[in-house]
């Protein structure tokens, strides 16, 4: 008899019989998504009130650093505009939301083809992965967002020209940089899957190190919604601390 740490579980079911609990899951999933983001459809002012919290002094980042009164006046340009970005944003909410149970579906689905070592290296990747794309975005809530607004909003060429900034330009630089964030987050869990397996090591990374950097602008200056030297830096440098904690990841990875 094949025990669980040497072979794999004895495939008992068929292609379409995986595909049937693929469908299930599948499903599942849709409908968890569904529930959420009616949810917080539902919630309208709780959904804005924390949506909209950056655009003006009370917000706790603004506080925190003891930056002086001020207050972003969104204006609405088109007639279905707010009801769609309602919808956006509650069906991202949602997709956050559910993004824990999605994650077990998938894992319940994966689980059984795989070695009871590969099952447990699975969960802390999984586990590690979602943790980190929400921690890209509270700092991209808290952070880099807050201090984008409060810049370009605030900034003006003349007195004499006033800015009238949409609500669907702040959703949409929101919803896309928390997105963004929260990809770019999942750098150490990358580099330590890729030196698990021997890819890369410690001192390639800072070998790399001013290759890095270079690479890193690039990036923030691709994902940034605006091409300021300000916007740039704050983007930028979150992704190279990030660079810095997977060197010594990779590090920590070798040793053990």
């Amino acid at each position: 008899m094949p025990t669980a740490n040497s072979e794999r579980p004895i495939a008992t079911m068929t292609f379409w019989d995986h595909l049937d609990v693929l469908r299930s899951s599948l499903i599942k999933m849709g409908v968890a998504v569904v529930v959420f983001a009616v949810a917080a459809f539902l919630m309208k002012e709780t959904l804005f009130s924390v949506v909209l919290a950056p655009r003006s002094s009370d917000f706790v980042t603004y506080r925190l650093l003891g930056v002086e009164e001020f207050s972003l006046h969104l204006m609405n340009t088109g007639l279905t505009e707010q009801f769609m970005i309602h919808m956006r944003t509650a069906l991202y909410a949602g997709l956050l939301l559910a993004s824990p149970y999605i994650l077990y579906e998938l894992f319940r689905f994966v689980s059984p083809g795989l070695y009871q070592n590969e099952r447990r290296y699975a969960v802390w990747i999984v586990g590690a992965a979602y943790v980190m794309f929400l921690v890209g975005t509270l700092v991209n809530y808290f952070v880099v967002f807050p201090l984008t607004v409060r810049f370009l909003g605030t900034y003006q060429v003349s007195p004499d020209v006033a800015n009238m900034l949409t609500i669907q330009s702040y959703v949409d630089t929101l919803l896309g940089m928390s997105l963004v964030m929260g990809v770019v987050f999942e750098l150490p869990v990358v580099c330590a899957l890729l030196g698990r397996i021997g890819l890369i090591n410690a001192q390639l990374m800072a070998g790399y190190r001013r290759h890095a950097i270079v690479a890193i602008l690039v990036v923030a200056a691709i994902i940034t919604p605006t091409t300021d030297v300000f916007t740039l830096f704050v983007v930028s440098l979150p992704i190279y601390l990030l660079y810095e904690v997977s060197t010594v990841i990779v590090r920590w990875v070798h040793k053990n």
